[in-house]
């Protein structure tokens, strides 16, 4: 038996958790991802979720819903949602009669294709958890990364092949992109296997991000593929206004939460995913205009390249289907915001979150042309808190740690460890504030602020800054040891082509802006920031710059 509450702040969390349930559903009959059938129709639909997981349940109640429908668009061509369930059922037979079965590990080292999604789904089928693998990876951190996910079974694209060589796993390797056919690959399991559901595992499925590993080896972070609160899609969905039939290019890479989620909210949707195995912004410009899309989900750095391309093309190519463009994974910053609503007009939703927290806060048009610096108010389910250094909650307008909860559990570290909670809230790792209005800012991580001759010097300030010079295409800043002042800020620069500039110029316009201590002291030009497959700038190698 349940206890009733016992305190008032237990019965104000359970009528904010109706509340939020209450408004979740609605978003989602709006959108069209929970329908209202025949109640023969309802009860399969939840005996499959019983049976497979929400992951699992989710490509058969589309394919139920929206056989005939387009379900993928990718380099090979297209398949439909009849197409792609019986594709994914036959790969999970042939996967089961040979061994693959309730928690053995699945290693996705795949671009974005087909053959990562059928993958995906029929791991979730069989009850095994998949391990997303991040395709910038070295052979020497795949093996690292594998070993200790355990991974049982590598899926990989055929481009790969010389970083995998050597490794020997107990159920094998496959190819999932190839030019070459043979019995080794995604396409001959599927040829041989039985295109119906395979039998329900006695455990759902699972699966595992990576953290972006831009400060060290990346992390795993469990989650698992059931949803017990409709807050878990709500949250996005409340906010952003997606629906069903909906044609989504989908940039970011599948193996990133961004592109992960993005695609198996569209199968929930039965959108349209348009996916291409390497992110060129022409072919995006192409795609939204060929296909007439209606979202674009991708990275900041994506973005401003899509926009550079849409800019230089001429004619300029018909971008009006466009109802969302999606950013997460790292700043967005005022410029790019302004510069995205002039062009693109009220698209734009910039989501805050990360691998652990999920999502935790989304600005939509409306907020960004106001404050294009915010990341927006908590989603639906969430809340968001900034404390002080003792864990004491900090006004409107001051600077602290983030701390978010929310329905997303994060299940911990496939490598042991966690999050720091405080208060049943976990720590984003970010530093920021909320202003009056509830809205959040991100003001720098909270390992990456410089103390320079004691003052305290935030990363991003200066990024945001410099990004709006109009002969600065990106800037990155850091802190490096200085023996008088403890630390100094270097900034690194990528000018725009033909654009006159040098250091002084670079130093004269931050003082002109900000205050004089947050004037670099070293400024470095580059032809290009070293960045990882998701957009993040990798500052540990600019840290390793020798000047």
């Amino acid at each position: 038996m349940l206890r009733p509450p016992r305190t008032l702040a237990e019965l104000a969390l359970i009528r904010r958790r109706v509340r939020d349930e209450a408004l979740s559903a609605r978003a989602l009959l709006r959108a069209g991802f929970l329908s209202l059938d025949h109640p023969r129709l309802l009860r399969e639909r939840g005996q499959l979720r019983s049976d497979y997981g929400s992951m699992g349940a989710g490509l058969p109640i589309a394919a139920s819903r929206f056989a005939d429908q387009v379900a993928i668009v990718d380099d090979r061509g297209s398949l439909t949602y009849r197409e792609l369930e019986a594709r994914s059922n036959a790969l999970a037979n042939a996967w089961r009669a040979r061994g693959v079965s309730v928690g053995d590990g699945i290693a996705l080292f795949s671009r974005n294709h087909r053959g990562f999604i059928e993958a995906l789904i029929a791991a979730q089928k069989l009850g095994a958890r998949a391990v997303l693998l991040n395709t910038d990876f070295a052979g020497p951190q795949l093996r690292e990364v594998a070993a200790r996910e355990g991974a049982g079974m590598l899926v990989y694209d055929d481009e790969f092949a010389p970083l995998v060589a050597g490794l020997e796993l107990p159920q094998g390797r496959w190819r999932a992109w190839t030019d070459e056919p043979g019995p080794d690959t995604l396409e001959a399991l599927i040829a041989e296997g039985d295109p119906g559901l395979p039998p329900p595992p006695s455990e759902h499925g699972t699966f595992v991000i990576l953290t972006s590993g831009t400060t060290g080896t990346p992390k795993g972070a469990r989650r698992n593929g059931e949803s017990r609160t409709l807050t878990r899609i709500g949250a996005l969905v409340g906010s952003v206004p997606f629906r069903t039939g909906d044609k989504t290019v989908i940039a970011a890479p599948l193996f990133h939460s961004l592109g992960f989620v993005g695609a198996i909210l569209g199968i929930g949707l039965g959108s349209t995913l348009i996916l291409r195995r390497r992110f060129s912004p022409e072919q995006v410009l192409s795609d939204v205009s060929r296909e007439r899309a209606t979202v674009l989900i991708g990275v900041p750095i994506m973005l401003a390249r899509v926009l550079d391309a849409y800019e230089a093309s001429q004619p300029r190519p018909d971008l009006s289907s466009l109802r969302i463009v999606l950013v997460a994974g790292s700043q967005l910053g005022a410029t790019l915001a302004r510069r995205t609503l002039t062009l693109l007009g009220e698209v734009l939703y910039n989501l805050y979150g990360s691998t652990e927290v999920a999502f935790a806060t989304i600005a939509g048009p409306a907020h960004l042309r106001d404050a294009p610096d915010t990341v927006g108010p908590p989603t639906l389910g969430s809340r968001v808190r900034i404390i002080d250094a003792a864990g004491r909650p900090l006004p409107a307008g001051r600077t602290g740690r983030i701390m978010v909860g929310n329905a997303i559990g994060f299940e911990g570290y496939t490598g042991g460890g966690s999050k720091e909670m405080v208060d049943g809230l976990m720590s984003s790792g970010d530093l920021g504030h909320l202003d009056e209005q509830g809205l959040l800012y991100i003001d720098g991580r909270d390992d990456a602020m410089i103390v320079s001759g004691g003052e305290n010097v935030f990363p991003d300030e200066i990024e945001e800054l410099l990004a709006g010079h109009e002969a600065i295409a990106e800037a990155a800043a850091i802190g490096v040891a200085d023996e008088q002042f403890g630390q100094r800020l270097r900034v690194f620069v990528v000018a725009r082509d033909g654009a006159g500039l040098d250091e002084q110029q670079v130093r004269d316009y931050v003082k002109d802006n900000l205050a004089r201590y947050k004037v670099p002291r070293d400024v470095v030009f580059l032809a290009e920031l070293p960045r990882n497959p998701t957009g993040k700038v990798l500052k540990r190698e600019l840290v390793n710059y020798k000047l």
